[in-house]
Order: structure tokens, then sequence, then C-alpha cells
């Protein structure tokens, strides 16, 4: 599509918009990992293999509010002894990753606390997330076009003059020729935190961390022809 130019007869006015905009997260993330550690390598697989079905039972015994459970990296090598010649065998080591995403987080806390109290169990995160159909993403980038129109209207009226059409609407980061390069158009920050083993622990009060969404957007109108 070729770039219209501005002509005295249909002057433009190129603007950015931005909306932005703090939500509470949708659903939380974490990481937990399992290892057993042993001299005889079959001993180390049963004992890994039962520690992992522990875990496993308790994130399914929270029900619907579990909206993912994967099992991602399983790793079982051997440990050299540090002294000595040769492949002496010093023990085995077995360890098993799992993500588990969560939507109560009262619960989250809980859970989190049980896990870390399993023996040879670490937790990762929470990391709080948004959803990739969040409505949160459509409402930021109805915030931006409605910046981007405000002032568009307010450069053509301080010409005396008014907007008479739109001629592009793109993401920032799309912007065609002739427009600058903005930033991505959405950005949220995670958080995460580790938890070892916590004994008789009571359940952990997390504060959900609030999400920033923000969009970008560059809008490019027509002016009725001010008279200067």
């Amino acid at each position: 599509m070729t770039q219209e130019h501005a002509t005295p007869g249909a002057p433009q006015v190129t603007v950015r918009g931005e909306g932005r905009l703090e939500v509470d997260p949708e659903f939380a993330r974490i990481w937990v990992t399992v290892s057993a550690r042993g001299t005889d390598r079959s001993a180390t697989l049963a004992e890994l293999t039962r520690r992992n079905a522990q875990v496993l039972d308790l994130v399914k015994a929270q029900g619907e509010t579990v909206e993912k459970l994967e099992t991602g990296r399983f790793s079982i090598s051997p440990e050299l002894g540090r002294r000595g010649r040769g492949e002496r065998v010093h023990a085995f080591v077995g360890r098993v990753r799992m993500t588990a995403e969560l939507t109560d987080f009262t619960v989250l806390g809980e859970l989190v606390t049980r896990l870390a109290d399993l023996e040879m169990t670490g937790v990762d995160g929470p990391w709080w997330e948004l959803r990739p159909d969040s409505p949160a993403y459509a409402e930021a980038r109805r915030l931006a076009v409605t910046e981007a129109v405000q002032r568009a209207r307010a450069y053509a009226e301080a010409l005396g003059t008014s907007l008479a059409s739109l001629l592009e609407l793109s993401d920032a980061g799309l912007a065609g020729p002739g427009l600058s390069q903005l930033p991505p158009v959405f950005a949220a920050a995670p958080v995460g935190f580790a938890t070892e083993r916590a004994g008789e622990a009571p359940p952990l009060d997390l504060e959900p961390q609030r999400q920033t969404v923000t969009a970008e957007v560059v809008a490019r109108f027509t002016m009725v022809p001010p008279a200067l």
C-alpha cells in the first residue's frame, strides 16, 4: 500500500497513543523439583518415583483450582567420586521437574508450604501472569486509541480546525514508513521467590503482584485545511 503524502489541501497529523493500566493477575505458576540420591540406581529411581507421585497427588488434590499440571525435565545420572581413578560411581542423583498453574491464590499459599515440607522437594515461584486472551489487553488497546484520537484532536484544535479522516492506525511496533519504531506493545513484569523445606510452617500469605499492561499505537489523520 502506498504512503499517502500530506498536501496543503489535505494536511496530516501523526500521533502516538498509549494505554496503561494495572490489574490483578489471573493465575500463578510454580515450579516443583523433586530429587532423590542414593548409592543404588534402582533404589534411587524407585524413591524418585515415589516422591514424584506424592507431589502429583498433592497438587491434583487441589481440584479445579489447578488449571495445568505438566511434567518437564527428568534426569538420573551417576555422581563420580572425587578421589581415585576410573569410573568409580559414588552415588546416583535423580530429578523430576513439574510446572503447575493455579487460579486460587489462597490455595496456592497452602500448597507451596505443603510442597516445600516434602522431603527433597524444592519450590520456585510464583510467577503471576495474565492469560493471552485477558480482557486487560483489549482495554489497554482501547485506552491507547482513545488517547491517540484526543491528542490528534488537540493538535487540530490548536490550528483552529478539526480532524477529517483516519488514514492509518497501527501497533507502535508495526509502524509503517516514515513512522518511528517504538517499544513492544505489551509488557508485564513477573516476580518470583524460592522456598525450601518449611517443616511445620503455617501456610504462606502470598500477595499477588498486580500486572502492568501497556499498549501503544500510532495513528495518522487528515485535517480540514486550517485558515492560517
